[in-house]
């Protein structure tokens, strides 16, 4: 695996035979989802079905999107916390800083990822994202953003992005990763839909199928130019300190060396 997750697989709570199977997708990491994919009457039975396999540790990390604050949310979160299978909860709809303490102080040990789904969430994004030790990450819930700004499409987006790749940067969280693309025949506008993601500054991006799994992965790692590039860099660094110029015209400096350093590790295999 990279440094950080590429890939993040939702799995329904409510269909444990299908979280099974997204336990050896090749996900980096399985979200199983008590919220938007279960029922209101079957959100019981999915906490108490999530529960149960996460009594034993699954062979990748396993997170939990819980339901928004109030009492769904507050069952799944006592249900859950402490299950030896768990490596972290997923808070929808998340709009203030408080709420991210408020579940801090339930739970003692547990990873915690914030959801911005509205207006409000994106405008306290750093707020947020600096509100606990225990945050480890930030992203967007954009079916939601886009119902709450009335916007038709992604494009519209695109700023709501940028203040999160921001925020997250700014609050020394890594790279926020893509929501999902809702289409899974649509292979193509998933391509096109991470690489510019990537140009905005995201670093992978959560699916709802395993076969967009590998799509996601060939639009983050980087290909064979890019390491060639990055290498270039780094040799060129190791030759002579500061800034310079290479041969083909490019101008290096600190920055350059950091990024070709990152690419790199992006490069290296990853296990199965």
């Amino acid at each position: 695996m990279t440094a950080y997750p590429l890939t993040w697989l939702y799995a329904p709570g409510d269909r444990p035979h299908v979280v099974v199977k997204a336990l050896t997708s090749g996900a980096d990491v399985v979200v199983i989802d008590l919220e938007d994919a279960v029922p209101p009457d079957r959100k019981a039975y999915a906490r108490a079905a999530t529960a149960e396999l996460l009594t034993d540790r699954p062979p990748v990390p396993v997170h939990v999107r819980v339901n928004a604050p109030g009492g769904w949310g507050e069952q799944d979160i006592a249900a859950l916390v402490g299950t030896p299978g768990l490596s972290g909860l997923r808070l929808p709809k998340v709009t203030s800083a408080a709420e991210i303490v408020h579940v801090a102080r339930r739970t003692a040990r547990t990873d915690l990822y914030a959801l911005l789904e509205t207006a409000l969430g994106v405008e306290q994004a750093y707020a947020v994202a600096t509100a606990h030790p225990r945050l480890r990450g930030i992203s967007l819930g954009e079916a939601d953003l886009c119902a709450d700004l009335g916007v038709r499409d992604g494009t519209g987006l695109d700023w709501s992005r940028s203040r999160v790749v921001v925020a997250a940067r700014a609050a020394g969280l890594p790279p926020p990763a893509q929501s999902v693309h809702p289409d899974i025949h649509d292979q193509e506008g998933l391509a096109a839909s991470c690489a510019h993601g990537r140009a905005l500054g995201f670093l992978g991006r959560a699916a709802i199928h395993p076969r967009q799994l590998p799509v996601i992965e060939r639009a983050y790692l980087p290909d064979e130019k890019e390491i060639e590039q990055a290498e270039t860099v780094l040799k060129a660094a190791a030759v002579e300190q500061g800034a310079q110029a290479l041969p083909d015209g490019r101008f290096i400096d600190a920055a350059m060396v950091t990024a070709a350093r990152r690419t790199l590790s992006m490069a290296r295999p990853r296990p199965r």
